[in-house]
């Protein structure tokens, strides 16, 4: 029987095969906690990564946000190569690493080394990674019809050792895939049979219109095909005050969700490192939280 994911250490995540670490995730029961961080910008502690200060906050995994895999920079790590980048924050941090790719069309702004690609899908499973989101930022013009065109390639690629997210936070620009027309249930299905290993999903009261209900409707779609979700928050609201951030948090429990991410845009590249630790103890409390925190990366 595999180890919950909520006890694990980095040697017992360093052994896992992609469906044990899915199994455990899953075993948690909504106890696992995603913290989006963007390495880009100077980092909030200046000389300590965001990723460093997001992982000591309780983040379980951390998902790396505009990395560019042609020219990979991240501030605040100690001197590397440029390829070594995502081991690096491995070492540092212990925790499993996953990077954004976004789905857009070639006409877009975003550089080459941040697109949904066969080729960074590959760059990112040679650099380390141990799993890739597939989605969009503010603006980019991702749709649900790009992720998936994305998604069906990717698997093939990465699929049978990286695990893969799927979905939207927001509407990335694209007016169309807005409120509750960001996701629907066919979307969902489509994704799936694409080889979505888990859904992302926005978290009830991030976006207009998404309510629990709906939210929790696509969750056991989802489950019922046996794939994983994660709610996110996308919408900065990272950068809310506490009593949102556990209000947010316990309506994605009710949802039924497995993983819970937290977006980069608190302060920029980095939720306010309160509210990581405060959506923590909300999903599984303080004993937990300060296991995830006190548990050194050489256990």
């Amino acid at each position: 029987m595999v180890q919950r994911f909520l006890d694990c250490s980095t040697s017992d995540w360093q052994g896992m095969t992609k469906a044990e670490i899915l199994a455990s995730i899953a075993a948690s029961e909504g106890r696992v906690l995603v913290s989006e961080v963007i390495g880009a910008f100077p980092p909030l502690l200046f000389d300590i990564s965001n990723a460093e200060l997001a992982a000591a906050c309780g983040a379980d995994l951390l998902l790396l946000n505009m990395l560019d895999l042609e020219n990979p920079v991240y501030y605040g790590l100690p001197p590397h190569e440029p390829a070594a980048v995502i081991r690096e924050i491995k070492r540092l941090t212990g925790r499993l690493i996953g990077v954004n790719l976004e789905a857009v069309g070639e006409s877009t702004r975003v550089p080459p080394g941040r697109r949904a690609s066969i080729l960074n899908a590959r760059r990112a499973r040679e650099m380390g990674a141990d799993f890739i989101v597939l989605t969009g930022n503010p603006g980019t013009a991702a749709s649900n019809r790009e992720i998936t065109k994305a998604l069906t390639q990717i698997k093939q690629e990465v699929g049978d050792e990286l695990f893969i997210g799927a979905g939207k936070m927001h509407a990335a620009g694209v007016i169309e895939e807005s409120g509750t027309e960001l996701v629907t249930a066919e979307e969902v299905e489509e994704f799936i049979a694409a080889g979505c290993d888990v859904l992302l999903l926005p978290a009830p009261g991030t976006v207009p219109g998404i309510t629990m209900e709906y939210i929790r409707g696509l969750v056991q779609v989802a489950h019922r095909r046996g794939v994983l979700t994660m709610t996110t928050i996308g919408t900065s609201q990272e950068g809310a005050d506490a009593e949102t951030i556990r209000e947010i948090a316990l309506l994605c429990k009710m949802t039924g969700t497995d993983l819970h991410h937290i977006g980069d845009a608190g302060y920029p590249g980095i939720a306010v490192p309160e509210n990581i630790l405060r959506y923590s103890l909300a999903i599984r409390g303080r004993r937990h939280t300060y296991r995830r925190m006190a548990r050194s990366v050489n256990r």
